[in-house]
């Protein structure tokens, strides 16, 4: 685990496929094709979390909060719409790299979801691939 946890989230977030970082709000912000897949979170508005805050399927946000409230918690601003604040020094890199992918595949394009799937540039997508008959 990196000392510095912006630098670990940094490392995760830009392996992905056409991710980039720009500041908005004040924080560092992760975007893949003009959408927001992850936000930095250090103390926002003195909230004493050092977290991201991620998109969520559908009905997770309450399972993971109700499973482990010292690692996840519902943020503001996007938390009514499902998003997830994760606690960086509650989940190891695995965990965290997991999190995050799964954030970027809920908000990338379905094209880019295909070609990634296609070239192997981003873990499962949890689509299959389409074979020749």
């Amino acid at each position: 685990m990196s000392a510095d946890p912006l630098a670990r989230v940094r490392r995760i977030c830009l392996a992905l496929p056409e991710a980039e970082e720009k500041l908005s709000h004040g924080e560092p912000t992760f975007f893949v094709r003009k959408k927001v897949f992850c936000m930095f979170a250090n103390n926002h508005h003195n909230d004493g979390h050092m977290a991201v805050w991620l998109p969520a399927a559908y009905g997770v946000q309450g399972l993971l909060i109700e499973e482990a409230p010292e690692k996840f918690y519902k943020p503001p601003y996007v938390g009514v719409r499902g998003w997830i604040g994760v606690e960086l020094g509650e989940a190891d890199d695995e965990e965290l790299a997991s999190l995050i992918h799964d954030g970027w595949r809920l908000v990338a394009p379905k094209k880019l979801l295909d070609t990634a799937a296609d070239s192997d540039d981003t873990p499962d997508t949890g689509r299959k691939r389409k074979t020749a008959p």
